[in-house]
């Protein structure tokens, strides 16, 4: 009975010790073993079972991405401005062995080394340079340390320059850089917007002048050609008086021609138009030198009248 209840008591000791030598890595981890003080092995996530008495876990590494924000850092431009830059560095565990044995506290070497390579980087800058260079000094950041932290078993993922701080005075002047700024573009603004209105404005009075001016010659063009049409008009109504009295003296002369008129009796129409034209009241009479030639003629046509 005795014996049995010691065999009890060591099976359940056993169990036990079993029991808690059973351990479960969850995911994203790994636990760094080591047997009897010397590096044994790296468990994955899963579960695993270790020897009792002889291993031991040294280490539990995370292997998610870390982000480290450090305090602000005093640096020194090329140009001798001190200012104060915050940074933060995203980095995670490749290798946890390296990462347990490679460094003591890694995270603080991390940050050490993070401040020591901003201040060289800073130092070959001027302020402006710091001031519009956050890519440049992000990307150098992430390969130097990169590169460092190697044989640490981290990866460096991305540095970024979180603030940069400068003093007082310049954080001022930089101010009424910027108002000064501000009211230059405001100026340039407005006096831009009063040329292209003077322009505007130009360009009317232009086109309203080249319009008053082609009006002015199309009226002035209107009224050539209107005074040329009236004088067309005009010209070719005397044409046609003229050609009406021709034609009338044409008729005329045709019809005299038909009645057998001839130059006597048109002398006698002459005579005639002669004396009523004297009507007794002119006091001298010019008498065309054919009219004297008629006298005779007109003796003659008496004769014969009375001979009728």
């Amino acid at each position: 009975m005795f014996f049995y209840t010691i065999v009890s008591v060591l099976i359940f000791i056993i169990l036990i010790i079993i029991i808690r030598n059973i351990r479960i890595v969850p995911q994203s981890y790994a636990f760094i073993i080591e047997r009897l003080g010397t590096y044994a092995a790296t468990w994955q996530a899963g579960l695993h079972v270790k020897v009792p008495f002889i291993d031991s876990v040294a280490s539990k590494v995370a292997l998610k991405e870390r982000v480290l924000d450090f305090p602000p850092q005093p640096v020194i431009t090329k140009d001798n401005v001190t200012m104060q830059i915050d940074t933060v560095v995203y980095m995670q565990i490749t290798d946890p062995k390296l990462f347990t044995y490679g460094v003591e506290d890694p995270i603080s070497a991390i940050g050490n080394l993070s401040a020591t390579t901003l201040r060289n980087i800073i130092g070959e800058l001027d302020l402006d340079g710091t001031l519009t260079s956050r890519d440049v000094i992000n990307t150098k950041m992430r390969s130097i340390l990169d590169e460092a932290t190697d044989p640490w078993g981290i990866k460096v993922n991305r540095v970024e320059v979180k603030n940069i701080m400068p003093p007082e005075a310049i954080r001022e002047a930089m101010e009424k850089q910027m108002r000064a700024e501000r009211e230059r573009r405001e100026k340039i603004l407005i006096a831009e917007g009063q040329k292209q209105s003077e322009i505007l404005v130009a360009e009317g009075k232009k086109q309203s002048a080249i319009l008053a001016a082609e009006a002015e010659k199309q009226s002035t063009i209107l009224r050539a050609e209107a005074e040329k049409e009236a004088q067309i008009r005009k010209a070719e109504g005397e044409a046609q008086a003229i050609l009406d009295v021709q034609k009338a003296t044409a008729e005329g002369l045709r019809m005299i021609k038909e009645v057998g008129i001839d130059a006597t009796v048109l002398k006698l129409r002459s005579l005639e138009t002669m004396e009523k034209a004297a009507d007794g009241k002119a006091t001298k009479i010019i008498v065309p030198s054919d009219i004297q030639n008629m006298a005779g003629l007109v003796t003659s046509i008496t004769e014969i009248a009375k001979e009728k």
